[in-house]
């Protein structure tokens, strides 16, 4: 290696080099999301399991209600979700059982148990014969199911995410992702981490309705906050405890920087 103890020449750019210097945009400007690298994708997509049997209970006239119920449901080691059936009324859905036989067991049991009053049994495919709410079938096509999933995403608009009536800490992000998913035959992790990893990448302009968006709120770039993609630049999701589930951009300059990746389960 040589060293040289004199400072090399230093040539001064052409005036025409420098005013093109100027016209780069300046770094203060607000980041936009970088999508991740096409590189990462998995070779083989990720699967999301699928729910077998579940059940259908209750009807509430408060969300408030409903919430509580399923926490109880929760206490008994049954993932439950709420949501709002169309009628003005609150329903239960929870469970997932392999055969008919084993869901309609357990419901009578919590039945005798003084737990449920009532249930119906809600076959793979989304039917409950005799249920009221969403018993319609669910599409098997992926447009039909990315359709279904920004339906019942939707239908959450303006309700106040609570996970349980008698806590304070509200019904996280992760739960309302996990809640849609599951209305639609699907079980995703809880955390919203663990959604993040279970997912296959998508790069942003590639995202479809249905796809999770994933955000680093808390800094650091660990994910933290997580929202269903509808479409055209917009997400819903569950903001904080206290507020009611609402749409928002990935455009807006909070989400643009906190913005993590995009991560498809179809």
């Amino acid at each position: 290696m040589f060293f040289f103890e004199v400072m090399p020449r230093v040539r001064l750019a052409p005036p025409a080099v420098v005013a093109l210097l100027l016209l780069i945009p300046a770094c203060s400007r607000a980041p936009r999301p970088v999508p991740e690298r096409r590189a990462n994708r998995p070779s083989v997509a990720k699967v999301l399991p699928r729910l077998g049997y579940t059940l259908q209970a209750g009807a509430f006239g408060k969300v408030e209600n409903a919430a509580r119920f399923s926490e109880s449901l929760h206490a008994q080691g049954l993932e439950a979700a709420y949501y709002a059936s169309g009628d003005g009324l609150y329903r239960v859905r929870f469970g997932d059982f392999a055969t008919k036989e084993k869901a309609r067991a357990r419901g009578e049991a919590l039945k005798a148990a003084g737990v449920i009053d009532a249930f119906w049994v809600v076959a793979p495919d989304g039917s409950a014969p005799g249920a009221s709410g969403r018993n319609q079938r669910r599409p098997t096509d992926e447009g039909g199911l990315r359709a279904s999933l920004v339906h019942t995403a939707r239908d959450y608009l303006g309700v106040p995410y609570l996970f349980g009536g008698t806590t304070e800490r509200g019904f996280d992000c992760s739960g309302f992702t996990g809640a849609v998913y599951q209305l639609n035959g699907l079980r995703l992790p809880r955390s919203s981490q663990a959604q993040f990893e279970a997912g296959s990448l998508v790069d942003l302009d590639e995202a479809q309705a249905g796809d999770l968006l994933f955000f680093a709120t808390g800094g650091g770039g660990r994910v933290s906050h997580v929202g269903v993609y509808v479409g055209q630049g917009a997400f819903i999701h569950a903001p904080r405890p206290g507020q009611g589930i609402r749409q928002d951009e990935i455009s807006d300059r909070y989400y643009r920087k906190a913005f993590v990746g995009v991560r498809t389960y179809l």
